[in-house]
């Protein structure tokens, strides 16, 4: 819902969130469709309408799948294959594997950021219990012991509002806020936190083009050009834009980089195309930092999320996934002590699981920055020889979720399995219902089992399950809660982990697995690690009468 001309004076909900952009948008539209009571306050009056990022992967598409309609917000990508790296003659140093599926989703894919902000946006706007705020600029902010006082005012097409007594304001007293507003976060700047910087200080020049008639294939990948006398790169949009940059040299002037005359004949000069190939939609020069907040949260009441708590080069194109990992990661537990089925102490999982996540995509980003950014010669030339000889050290392998709400072993580490990513396939039940499991069974807590479920339950763990939204599915056949697994994927999966039984959180993050006999214990550690405490006393006695 949109405030419009119906703004009020004061709002009284569950939950703020400040910034609107895909972390926020992804906030709160989980949190709206969980039935929470929803600000938002966005200083810009409208959505951006142009692409920043330009790539996801497979797990970020199935968290726009839990917060919109996914088939719409991706009706224009495209698959990518690989990643190439290359040198100055256009060899080809290194090509990262791209191919193949994760989450039900191609592992990466090339996108059109609008789409998937306007899908998102559109399902916050069926939301009645959720308010927005566009136009709107967050200017004061108390953390209380109970709850959060933020102050608005509004903004002229984004700038700051003016510092007036007569100028309009709304207060919003919210019990959580989340600061989803960007790197150079109000919030995060109110809260005095500070940020440990990885010292990467560059800038590169965007230039977003609409695709007017058909180009090389070569254009069709995502491909890096490590040359030292200036790095430079182009990748897709989606199915029908194109993204080219390069990097800006020390002392080259700001206005002359963003003048259009700049950009064609760059464009020219190094790929051949001109005003008949494509047209420029979007050209602008962006800094590249890699900075950390030094806290994510306040109080227990304010957490910051995607570039106001970590930014990071984009070599990896993980910035915007990783903000949209924070709001599907802290959304589902606010939930959960919102409904007074969790204590606060749970909140407290959130940043000790994402920042070591985070925090190695960052340094990872950096690291391949400085490897294939570089503008020293020798340097460049001894990269390209590592590279080309097999001698290169690999990067790191993509991060987990190593601790926090996972399954653990007697010495506290996670236990096989736990903080890996759960499989999502075709699936189809008996009442005639087919698609994605997440589009058939819901975004919640899951556990999937390929015994029958008749006794496999005592009753106190039913109420538990039931309680955090857990359901309940088996592979085995005729039972009342049986699916059919189109394509074998979790038949395959409990035999690759060795397991009958696996649980899975709302964000997709498997708690963890075991054999039948360890069931039991699997639920209490899960119970445990959720500071669960149940019903609240009134839902108690409703569900008595």
């Amino acid at each position: 819902m949109e405030a419009s001309a119906m703004i009020h004076e004061s709002y009284d909900v569950d939950v703020a969130v400040v910034g609107y952009g895909p972390t926020g948008l992804v906030a709160a539209s989980i949190l709206g469709g969980m039935g929470h009571r929803v600000v938002v306050v966005e200083r810009h009056p409208s959505l951006y309408g142009l692409p920043r990022l330009t790539h996801i992967d497979g797990e970020t598409a199935r968290i726009v799948q839990a917060a919109a309609d996914v088939d719409m917000a991706l009706r224009a990508t495209q698959a990518l294959d690989s990643f190439k790296y290359l040198n100055a003659d256009g060899e080809i140093l290194v090509e990262l594997p791209w191919a193949g599926e994760s989450c039900g989703h191609p592992a990466h894919i090339s996108m059109y950021q609008p789409d998937i902000e306007d899908a998102i946006d559109g399902r916050v706007r069926q939301y009645p219990n959720v308010v927005r705020l566009p136009g709107w600029q967050a200017t004061d902010l108390r953390v209380l012991a109970d709850q959060v006082e933020l102050t608005a005012r509004p903004t002229h097409d984004g700038a700051p509002p003016p510092d007036a007594p007569n100028v309009r304001q709304v207060g919003i007293r919210s019990r959580y806020l989340l600061g989803a507003d960007g790197a150079n976060s109000f919030v995060r700047t109110a809260l005095g936190i500070g940020q440990s910087d990885f010292g990467v200080d560059e800038r590169w020049l965007n230039i977003d083009t609409k695709v007017l008639r058909p180009l090389p294939k070569r254009f069709n990948h995502t491909m890096l050009f490590c040359d030292p006398a200036r790095p430079h790169m182009f990748m897709p949009i989606g199915q029908k834009r194109q993204r080219f940059e390069f990097a800006a040299l020390a002392g080259e002037d700001k206005d002359l980089l963003e003048d259009r005359g700049r950009a064609w004949q760059w464009l020219s000069q190094a790929h051949g195309l001109g005003p008949d190939d494509i047209e420029i939609i979007r050209q602008v020069l962006y800094p590249i930092k890699a900075r950390m907040a030094d806290s994510w949260s306040s109080g227990g009441r304010v957490f910051l999320m995607g570039d106001a708590a970590h930014t990071m080069p984009p070599t990896m194109g993980q910035g915007a996934c990783s903000g949209m990992r924070d709001a599907i990661a802290l959304a589902w537990k606010l939930d959960l002590v919102l409904r007074g089925q969790a204590t606060e102490a749970l909140l407290a999982t959130y940043e000790a699981e994402r920042r070591p996540h985070a925090r190695t995509i960052v340094e990872t980003s950096v690291l391949l920055g400085e490897v294939a950014y570089t503008m020293d010669p020798v340097r460049a030339a001894a990269r390209d020889e590592a590279w080309l000889s097999g001698s290169m050290s690999s990067p790191p392998p993509f991060p987990l979720i190593g601790t926090g709400v996972i399954q653990t072993t007697d010495d506290d580490s996670p236990a096989p399995s736990a903080g890996t990513l759960a499989p999502q396939g075709i699936v189809s039940t008996p009442d005639g219902r087919t698609g994605r499991f997440d589009d058939v069974f819901g975004h919640s807590f899951t556990l999937v089992t390929r015994m029958g479920t008749d006794g496999l339950l005592d009753r106190e763990q039913e109420t538990f399950l039931d309680g955090i939204g857990c359901t309940v599915h088996t592979l085995f056949d005729g039972d009342v809660r049986s699916f059919r697994d189109e394509a074998g994927t979790y038949t395959r999966y409990l035999e690759e982990i060795g397991a009958d039984v696996f649980i899975s959180r709302p964000d997709f993050v498997v708690f963890g697995s075991c054999v039948a006999a360890d069931l039991g214990a699997l639920i209490a550690q899960l119970r445990d690690k959720l500071n669960y405490v149940g019903l609240p006393d009134a839902q108690k006695l409703a569900a008595t009468r």
